[in-house]
């Protein structure tokens, strides 16, 4: 995976990173099912590119490449595979 989705994102789920994102691997959307029901959103370790593109844009800095990630939230990295069930 190369960027994750950490802890200050829950309850915010701002929308900037998804703009941001070249290859739409930022889910899920407002307009998608079950947008209500996360507490964040998160990014497809798949599909992401390792562009960058959505870390800066991040109002709360809750955007980190995985070598980055700070160990209180390494958890988040699972969490973030899990949303894809992969």
């Amino acid at each position: 995976m190369a960027y994750v989705i950490a802890e200050p994102c829950i309850g915010v789920k701002d929308m900037a990173c998804v703009d941001a994102c070249p290859v739409d691997c930022i889910h899920p959307k407002k307009d998608e099912a079950g947008f209500d029901q996360v507490e964040m959103i998160y990014i497809d370790p798949v599909e992401c590119i390792d562009c960058g593109a959505c870390v800066p844009v991040c109002p709360v800095s809750a955007i980190f490449a995985l070598d980055d990630l700070p160990e209180k939230w390494a958890d988040f990295t699972a969490k973030n595979a899990e949303f894809y069930a992969r």
